[in-house]
């Protein structure tokens, strides 16, 4: 019970931080708030194979590891990405397809996902069974605030943990209240998951829907992004997102953005960069044109996959099998 105190002291003063952040945050009026979920960018680095093929190793390992890429020899860079080959062949039948390569490089650029979820695995896996309860979570996180009916830090916990227990509920997809470490990655990070999205755009609304009638009007939008002190004139981009709200979000003219609407607004269909980057990397290394890559294939093209640099991905695989 000692150790659970301790945790949600922590808690109550990471949220009292992150909620002072907030408020200073807001009370800037120049200050933003991006609701938006992009698909990320596969790297910073112009992609030109004529120049060089830095692109393409951000794409393929993720940027964070390809910066380490400078140890190894060429002989040893091809023995290291074969390994990682054998672990892209999702169904072990020799080749490399298309939808097997964007898998991993989807994988690859949320790595930072994965190391956020095994950092916080063992804090909540109180019996260490390889699994997560809501009762775990929610003893954890919550703890003795919900025997405090009027905390003194202002927060209202048992709302918080009813918010938290529909999204755990949403992200279990078996209903037993009881997380494999996929179903909590989907409850951590439910903008990644295409079965969680109404849940992100429910909360979203549900933050910004100042007179809950269940829709954003034109005041709440720029409401939540833009604090106004009624002094100042407005900045050039709070009328900008006045604009857009009016031309591009609410897509109806009814002057109030709707379920579906929202859904368009934080969650865009954005270009597929990892469905192209695959596509490129097949049709530069497929020797036979066969539409698949053989281990062969992909050794024999090491520079555009890796380059002769050091890697330790293929530790990093065996930390992260799970997913």
């Amino acid at each position: 019970m000692k150790e659970i105190d301790l945790i949600t002291m922590d808690l109550r003063q990471f949220l009292m931080c992150l909620f002072l952040c907030t408020v200073f945050a807001l009370s800037k009026p120049t200050e933003k708030k991006d609701r938006v979920h992009h698909e990320p960018q596969l790297s910073d680095k112009v992609h030109n194979d004529a120049q060089s093929f830095d692109y393409d190793h951000d794409a393929f390992l993720g940027a964070e590891e390809a910066k380490t890429f400078d140890q190894l020899t060429p002989e040893e860079s091809k023995e290291r990405l074969g390994m990682i080959v054998d672990k892209i062949d999702a169904d072990k039948d020799g080749f490399v397809t298309e939808g097997e390569l964007k898998s991993w490089i989807k994988h690859a650029q949320k790595k930072y996902i994965y190391d956020n979820v095994e950092n916080q695995w063992q804090e909540f896996d109180m019996n260490q069974d390889g699994l997560i309860s809501w009762d775990e979570y929610r003893n954890v996180t919550y703890g003795t605030y919900l025997d405090d009916p009027d905390p003194d830090d202002g927060f209202n916990y048992k709302q918080m943990m009813v918010r938290d227990e529909r999204r755990f509920k949403m992200a279990d997809k078996d209903g037993d209240l009881i997380a494999t470490k996929e179903e909590f990655t989907a409850f951590l990070h439910p903008e990644e998951y295409d079965y969680m999205k109404d849940i992100v755009v429910q909360e979203t609304m549900e933050d910004i829907d100042k007179n809950a009638d269940g829709f954003i009007d034109l005041e709440e939008y720029i409401g939540d992004m833009y604090s106004h002190d009624g002094k100042a004139d407005e900045p050039e981009w709070v009328k900008t997102e006045r604009e857009q709200f009016v031309e591009f979000r609410d897509k109806n003219r009814d002057g109030k953005m709707d379920k579906e609407e929202t859904k368009d607004w934080i969650l865009p269909s954005d270009y597929d960069h990892a469905e192209a980057e695959a596509r490129h990397l097949v049709y530069e290394s497929d020797q036979n044109k066969d539409g698949k890559l053989t281990k062969e294939e992909i050794v024999d093209k090491y520079d555009l996959f890796v380059g002769s640099q050091a890697t330790d991905f293929g530790e990093a695989l065996v930390r992260h099998d799970e997913f």
